[in-house]
């Protein structure tokens, strides 16, 4: 980075005031993210147009606070099934746009629609998060708020070191929308806030804070000489944040808190897991939270007055080293609550010469010995591992491998992943768990998706190329076979690498990824 692209970045990074409502100018249709040389050097499309199939079987539950499933989050829905009930694109002559977002890009990960079907989304850029609201259909930007800077972000232009921030999931990269419309999620001063958007009588949107609940008295929030590891334990970034079916507001940290707020009182409850570190998502049932630590998977519930309580725990094989493609030593996966009335939950583990899908009983009262369903070793001796959720469907889950990916560095020049794709389904008897397919294709990072409603698993993949072309794929695979359907070509380059980002399924039918550069979207033009 050239000093004067780097007093530019500093500018910009001034210029971002903490909690500042902001409106967009009039949409306008957005700009493409530019293609790198060597786009017409691949395929556009291959393969065939898919029919849809859809999928036998009950989804999860809505939850009474987010809004419907498939809307209201990351991984799609309370339970974190990764489904939605609509179809994505068949392929059927696919077209691909994009957006490019900010000064030194800005990819938008949890992507949320709301009533009326407009997206709202979270947008990160090397200088911070912006929340923004788009139209879905042109990707225009039709209101925006400016979050503030994560440390990481001030430690990586302090240090020219920006492969901190490609391993932050704090400040407000997981958030969910809930069943009024309204984005709710953890900022970097350890803040959970609450934000509406509305359109004005000038024609005009905009976001508002509704409400702001400070952690600060449960929370260490001392981040201006933020470093990694934490000095004196005096930052402890917020992770994520989710609501259980009563209403609390759930939220966990980096260091392992776990804590819950009350949005009728703004009480706020909060325990500690001793030397244990939490960096993905969590999910929630009717009858509980599962969130699993780089040691064990967990199970809580709340007391009355909302302090969370441990119902069991699961140590798991966390390896003795932090994997290419993974963000640290321990699971990658947030838990999936699946199965008949959220039976079983799912998570992998981290073991060194091959990655596992472990399975277990949820129940309070599951005999000594006979939580675990299954563990089911997957894809390649030394090459395993996954900083991704499960698809869950039914009795089935889907992983994918991510192992040798770590940054948008990683993959330039031709290279790619090792790759895999694996479908395990628990037998019926609950007796254990087998191998349904498994599947080459290499998804170096993304969230896959799957659409109940057509019966495919949407992929984002990047196969190695002799000349060095980086080109990247939504790719179509069939749940219930394996067999790949058909390729549609993203884009080219470094911008189209989805860095952790999602696919999210519109409910028009779009397929939304989110890029390094901004927000790719695929639809079917037949």
């Amino acid at each position: 980075m050239s000093r004067r692209t780097l007093g530019r970045a500093l500018a910009f990074t001034l210029a971002l005031a903490a909690g500042t409502a902001v409106t967009a100018p009039s949409p306008a249709s957005a700009d493409p993210i530019p293609k790198a040389p060597g786009h017409r050097l691949v395929d556009a499309y291959a393969g065939a147009p898919a029919a849809a199939r859809p999928l036998p079987g009950t989804p999860p539950p809505q939850h009474p606070h987010l809004a419907p499933n498939g809307r209201s989050g990351m991984h799609a829905d309370g339970w974190g099934s990764a489904t939605s009930a609509w179809s994505g694109p068949l392929g059927t002559r696919p077209r691909a746009d994009s957006e490019r977002m900010a000064l030194l890009g800005g990819e938008c990960a949890t992507v949320t629609f709301d009533r009326a079907g407009r997206i709202v989304t979270v947008c990160g850029t090397f200088t911070g998060f912006l929340v923004k609201l788009l139209d879905p259909r042109s990707l225009a930007t039709l209101a925006e708020y400016e979050l503030p800077q994560r440390p990481s972000t001030v430690e990586a232009i302090t240090r020219l070191d920006f492969s901190r921030i490609f391993k932050d999931t704090s400040g407000g990269a997981y958030s969910y929308l809930d069943d009024e419309d309204r984005l709710v999620l953890a900022d970097s001063r350890q803040h959970i806030v609450r934000l509406a958007h509305r359109q004005r009588p000038d024609g005009e949107w905009e976001f508002t804070v509704t409400d702001d609940w400070d952690l600060g008295e449960r929370v260490p929030h001392d981040c201006a000489t933020w470093a990694d590891p934490y000095p004196d334990g005096n930052c402890d970034p917020v992770t994520s944040v989710m609501p259980d079916w009563q209403g609390r507001i759930w939220w966990v940290t980096r260091q392992g808190r776990i804590g819950t707020v009350d949005p009728a009182t703004g009480t706020i409850r909060s325990v500690r897991l001793d030397d244990e570190e939490i960096q993905n998502s969590f999910s929630v049932a009717a009858d509980g939270v599962s969130i699993v630590s780089d040691h064990a998977l967990y199970e809580f519930t709340a007391a009355a007055d909302g302090t969370p309580v441990v119902v069991w725990r699961q140590t798991y094989d966390r390896g003795t080293g932090t994997k290419p493609g993974s963000v640290n030593q321990g699971s990658g996966t947030t838990p999936d609550i699946f199965g008949d009335g959220g039976r079983y939950v799912a998570i992998t583990d981290n073991a060194d010469d091959r990655m596992h899908v472990l399975v277990y009983r949820r129940g309070v009262d599951v005999p000594a010995g006979r939580r675990l369903v299954c563990e089911v070793p997957v894809f390649a001796s030394g090459a395993s591992t996954t900083d991704n959720s499960l698809i869950s469907w039914g009795d089935s889950l889907v992983v994918e491998n991510n192992y040798g990916y770590e940054n948008v560095s990683s993959l330039t020049f031709g290279r790619s992943v090792v790759g895999g794709v694996a479908r395990i389904d628990v037998r019926p008897d609950g007796s254990g768990c087998e191998t349904v397919w498994e599947s080459a294709e290499r998804s170096p990072s993304v969230v896959p998706k799957l659409s109940a409603g057509n019966g495919l698993i949407y992929l984002y993949t990047k196969d190695p190329h002799s000349l060095g072309v980086d080109a990247w794929y939504l790719t179509a695979v069939d749940f219930r076979t394996g067999q790949t359907r058909w390729k549609q070509l993203v884009g080219t380059g470094v911008g189209y690498d989805n860095n952790w980002a999602p696919i999210t399924l519109g409910p028009d039918g779009t397929a939304y990824i989110g890029v390094f550069n901004g927000l790719a979207a695929v639809r079917d033009d037949g």
